[in-house]
């Protein structure tokens, strides 16, 4: 909860894009509670969807001309703090800029550092924009403390569906309200319905094709292995913090250094990210590039193995930037960072390079690991998830059922007709309608 107190201390919050779905709406309740003021900016239908029910201004204008636009706003409305989800993203990272030279407040929330029942919010920005990043001497100065356990946020693989599903229909069906809406990834309704069908048919294949693959990495007598955890391909942390431009390059890296430079009796185990089994198989990419390296017999790929599991047993860690590296530090593992992370620093990971890591890697110092962690639950971490339980808010969000969180989707395809046929009447009628029905 201390993560959010600074939130509190402004009069008027501007709210940009947040996670997919109501989470926003939860946090503009728990502001305006408290006496702060919020006004939120739509940039596409899926914005507009969820926060219909907030103060609000739509922006249909081009990318380029945000910065201007956004300077009029912000003095217009007298705004002394910005909120997003994921700084990253091209419109919040020329709010960050424009907010660091107004001297604004600037706040962003991301999935938790810490996993799972964790979501973090930092003031100017999370990950390598951390002002950690920039700052491990804090780390160093702070005394840890003892942090009551997360309460479990029950997050709903279900929800996140029908909620990314109907926040993609949304922004196509309101295509023409925002004719100049850049997305920071593809934004096909119709492929992000196939690829969460894939990804859920997949999820049930692994399931059972690799059980006996699994089960033969973590019992294997004398197999030492090292894992690398893969991040999503179009990950912001790859694009944005690391010298790669797509996870095949990282993959090539790895297994070419894992080939010229690892113990012959160790293997290399690949997991797969959870979230890009609908986009992404890199199963011909590393069976053809161990077989070129003479490896094959040690290099394995893996989808929907236990994290935890894999990570317990494993000899090190081989990461971008993922949280999973925070999570190897939890494990006492040695770690390799490939890109740029707030947690990089020296007793923490691997500082000699990849090549060097397979047969010199030290575990971390537990006592620098516990003030870190210690650091970041107290400054950066709230007890929460974006598709399930908000336990730092004071006012509960209940989750949805099955029926509610379906809602959103009937609503874009039964306004499609109306819009079509423009008639802006009906559409306004039909939100209004659901709206009593349906309060996000």
């Amino acid at each position: 909860m201390l993560a959010a107190q600074p939130l509190l201390r402004h009069r008027r919050l501007l709210l940009l894009q947040g996670p997919m779905g109501p989470f926003f709406n939860a946090l503009s309740d728990w502001l305006r509670d408290n006496g702060v003021a919020v006004h939120k900016i739509n940039f596409n239908g899926g914005d507009r969807l969820y926060h219909r029910r907030l103060p609000s201004t739509d922006y249909d204008g081009r990318q380029e001309n945000f910065a201007a636009w956004l300077t009029l706003f912000l003095q217009d409305k007298q705004i002394d703090g910005v909120v997003c989800f994921g700084d990253c993203r091209r419109y919040h990272r020329i709010a960050a800029e424009l907010c660091r030279d107004r001297k604004l407040a600037f706040y962003a929330f991301e999935e938790g550092y810490l996993r799972p029942d964790y979501v973090t919010l930092e003031s100017g920005g999370v990950n390598a924009y951390s002002k950690l990043a920039d700052d491990p001497a804090a780390i160093l100065k702070h005394e840890p403390s003892d942090s009551p356990a997360p309460r479990p946020t029950q997050p709903s693989f279900r929800r996140m569906a029908y909620t990314a599903i109907s926040y993609y229909a949304a922004g196509w069906l309101w295509r023409r309200r925002y004719p100049h809406y850049q997305h920071h990834k593809d934004f096909s309704p119709f492929r992000e319905c196939a690829l969460w069908l894939r990804s859920g048919w997949r999820k049930q294949c692994y399931r059972l094709s690799e059980r006996a693959i699994t089960r033969r990495v973590l019992s294997g007598p004398g197999q030492g292995y090292y894992l690398t955890a893969l991040q999503v391909f179009n990950d912001s942390q790859i694009l944005n913090h690391s010298h790669y431009r797509d996870v095949t390059d990282f993959i090539d890296d790895v297994i070419s250094s894992f080939a010229r430079h690892a113990p012959s009796d160790r293997h290399l185990v690949l997991k797969h990210h959870p979230m890009d089994r609908g986009h992404r198989n890199y199963r011909h990419l590393i069976e053809g590039l161990a077989q070129k390296a003479g490896i094959a017999d040690r290099v394995h790929y893996l989808h929907d193995a236990h994290l935890p599991s894999l990570l317990k047993q494993s000899l090190g860690v081989v990461t971008v930037n993922s949280t999973v590296g925070l999570s190897a530090l939890h494990h006492g593992k040695p770690l390799a960072v490939m890109g740029r992370a707030l947690y990089d620093m020296e007793g923490l990971t691997f500082q000699h390079g990849l090549d060097r890591f397979w047969r010199e890697c030290q575990p971390p110092q537990r006592e620098l690991y516990g003030k870190l962690r210690s650091y970041l639950i107290r400054h950066t971490q709230l007890n929460g998830a974006f598709f399930g339980e908000s336990h730092w808010l004071p006012r509960q969000t209940r989750r949805r059922s099955f029926t509610s969180a379906f809602a959103p989707l009937l609503l874009s395809l039964t306004t499609v007709f109306l819009i079509e046929l423009d008639e802006a009447a009906e559409i306004t009628a039909l939100w209004e309608w659901l709206g009593r029905l349906w309060p996000t």
